[in-house]
């Protein structure tokens, strides 16, 4: 294990807690995420009775008071009728009486900073109470409550606190690619708003190209995989129940190409079946216009999305001669201006992605300055962000920056990475003036899983609420005790070995685990080049998976039970690690093992010592062939269950079809090396391993040190 241990100093320096050069934000002595900005603990007391949560004076704090109470409910926590001492919780207004009192009593008060979503708490005494100004601040006042109570039934308690908390940045938010695979349905979003709120989020950015069902161009709706306009509606009022703004993006300009596939709306793109619209097409801004006159119909707020990232395409079709004349920069910034021109009468924010105007910085000032730029990084942190934020900061448009959870083209996300870049961009983010944090999750190929994400969702959450630098230790702490229910530490350790897992593959230089490694063949030439670098670490790379999927089994049976499905979906990610380390072994033994049975059969001397069972490791009842086709089949089943749980059917027979192709591939050679068993019981002849695809072993490349 001296690899894994090695793998994961740099991990537990960087990623979960070391010290990077910066004003870091204070901790919180309580196990809360976000940590709040000012908090002193008290003495915890029993709640044997459970909790109850008195109905609210103000009538909009009774949805608050409600989803407390089905919260605690859910965990065994909620006051009922079984005898003994009960923690009362009251959810109170700043300029009620009740209110008042609660604050004198504290000796603690408001001040402006706190006003629009801040919040006092104090539970002292087997009482809670939260006052807050505003709907938003006692709901957020609400969730810290969840956390402050542990235990269950007669054991239930309630950890002392004196809270003052408000939010460092105004806006909070995920987005959600929806578009280019998984879509979710409607429940699992509605589970998405309130987990986003349960830490303190407000925004949530569903990504649409072709994934809304449209009134005005219902062409664009994926059959299966699109949101319809009933479903849009009853989402916007959920959200609304828990101060969660929806920010729609349907992509006006880029990424396009399931759209401009459809004859009708070929001739209006900049190439022919691209992905970018042509800016100069006199049809572009009246579909532009009707989009988003139906978005703003269908999710009322502040904001419209209008993507714009990306246009790769741009100059090199019907707008080649305008790109050669005026420069690409000015094209892509002109149509950029006369999209927010025609969406003018919506009254709304238009949002864009900041990636080419930081590219042409001088084109920055053509923008709108009512538009909000969103600049992003998903990498690991740099050395300066002011390429990506001085721009819009000395044109003055208002900024967001969106960092990412790294799970896309990955078996498992990379939180390594994710937790970094969280951590930097936010932290310069907010030293740069950034109002917003837009925290980003893709489906590139589409096979990710949102259920994998949850720690970068989070942390993310945490580091937007939190001012100054947030170190992501006690938020991977408090994930794994307040999302999972997990007392143990055994869910944050899984996810320590996965981040381990993901540091090996570096040090053997293929980047981390991602889908090519699973799905690529290990008998291909390609897949050869990758075994090379990647058969010195298998052993160890297998044992960080392994000892993943135990800690998942040890939480769950200690009782972490909260999320069932996420844990699920920990253990999927930590089995696919493994199935990537295992592949390249049994290929490996595949290679070794034809290649001496046949130098046996070639040798006259040694080719008597030969018999039927000899290929019987690589093609039998327990051959390594077998074991390969075995490996795709059942990881198939609890990939197809793990998606189910979120997402619709779309688009899930095309990962499925991976499966049970890679499945197909090792019958066929379990078939084609079974007839090489036949033919040898008959002649005792047997063809060179090249001519059955059979490559010779591999020379391995030892990694490099972490």
């Amino acid at each position: 294990m001296s690899i894994v241990r090695r793998a994961l100093a740099p991990v537990a320096a960087l990623a979960l807690g070391g010290a990077l050069p910066c004003r870091a934000a204070a901790q919180s002595p309580l196990p809360l995420v976000p940590a709040p900005r000012e908090a002193t603990a008290g003495a915890p007391f029993a709640a044997p009775g459970g909790v109850a949560v008195d109905a609210p004076a103000d009538a909009g704090d009774r949805g608050t008071a409600t989803d407390l109470s089905d919260v605690l409910r859910e965990r065994g926590q909620l006051a009922a009728a079984r005898g003994g001492a009960v923690a009362r919780v009251r959810l109170l207004r700043r300029e009620s009486a009740a209110g008042r009192a609660a604050l004198a009593r504290a000796g603690l008060a408001f001040d402006a900073a706190m006003t629009p979503e801040g919040y006092v708490l104090v539970a002292d005494g087997g009482r809670v109470d939260v006052v807050g100004a505003t709907s938003a601040g006692v709901l957020y006042g609400a969730q810290t409550v969840k956390q402050l109570v542990e235990g269950r039934g007669t054991a239930t308690r309630v950890l002392g606190a004196r809270v003052r908390d408000w939010p460092a940045m105004r806006w909070r938010g995920f987005h959600d690619d929806i578009s280019r695979g998984p879509v979710p349905t409607l429940e699992f979003q509605k589970k998405q708003i309130r987990t986003f709120a349960a830490y303190k989020m407000n925004v949530y950015s569903p990504y649409f190209e072709h994934t809304l069902a449209y009134a005005s161009d219902p062409l664009f709706a994926a059959p299966g995989g699109a949101v319809t306009r009933a479903q849009a509606r009853e989402l916007v009022e959920y959200a609304r129940r828990y101060h969660v703004e929806i920010v729609p993006e349907q992509e006006a300009f880029g990424h396009l190409h399931h759209v401009l596939t459809w004859e009708k709306y070929t001739p209006i793109g900049e190439t022919e079946r691209g992905s970018v619209l042509a800016p100069e097409d006199p049809r572009t801004i009246p579909l532009v216009t009707r989009l988003f006159t139906e978005l703003d119909s269908l999710f009322p707020g502040r904001f419209l999305h209008i993507g714009a990232d990306e246009t790769f395409d741009l100059g090199r079709g019907r707008t080649a001669d305008e790109v050669r004349a005026q420069g690409y920069g000015a094209v892509y910034a002109s149509f950029v201006a006369r999209i927010a021109s025609a969406l003018k009468p919506l009254n709304r924010r238009l949002v864009v992605w900041g990636d080419i105007a930081s590219d042409h910085p001088e084109l920055v000032p053509m923008l709108p300055k009512d538009m909000i730029a969103v600049p992003w990084n998903y990498d690991l942190p740099l050395a300066s962000y002011d390429k990506l934020l001085q721009p819009f900061r000395a044109a003055g448009l208002e900024t967001w920056v969106a960092p990412g959870v790294s799970s896309w083209n990955r078996v498992y996300p990379n939180n390594d990475v994710a937790l970094q870049n969280i951590r930097a961009f936010v932290r310069e983010g907010q030293k740069a003036g950034a109002t917003g944090v837009l925290n980003t999750s893709w489906d590139d190929f589409g096979e990710g899983l949102f259920n994998q994400q949850w720690l970068g969702v989070i942390f993310g959450a945490a580091a937007s609420w939190q001012a100054g630098d947030s170190d992501p230790a006690p938020a991977l702490a408090a994930y794994a005790r307040d999302f999972h229910g997990d007392t143990t530490g055994h869910v944050a350790e899984a996810e320590r070995r996965l981040i381990a897992a993901h540091a090996l593959l570096r040090t053997a230089g293929l980047g981390d685990a991602s889908d090519r490694l699973f799905w690529v063949d290990p008998l291909s030439p390609e897949g050869q080049l990758v075994a090379a670098r990647l058969l010195p670490v298998a052993r160890d790379l297998r044992l960080a998976a392994e000892d993943a999927i135990e800690h998942v089994i040890a939480a769950r049976r200690a009782g972490a039970t909260r999320e069932p499905d996420a844990l699920d979906a920990i253990e999927l990610g930590a089995r696919r690690v493994d199935a990537i380390g295992l592949k390249f072994q049994l290929a490996d033994d595949v290679q070794r093992i034809y290649a001496r049975v046949y130098a046996m059969n070639r040798d006259t001397a040694r080719a008597r010592d030969l018999r039927w069972y000899d290929l019987a490791d690589v093609t039998g009842i327990n051959g390594r062939l077998q074991d390969l086709r075995d490996l795709f089949s059942q990881t198939r089943d609890l990939y197809e269950a793990a998606w189910l749980r979120e997402n619709r059917p779309y688009w899930l027979r095309n990962v499925l079809a991976r499966y049970d192709e890679a499945t197909q591939l090792w019958v066929r050679r379990i078939d084609r090396l079974n007839d090489v068993r036949s033919r040898w019981a008959r002649d005792h002849t047997m063809p060179p391993g090249d001519s059955l695809g059979i490559p010779a072993p591999v020379t391995r490349v030892p990694p490099k040190a972490p």
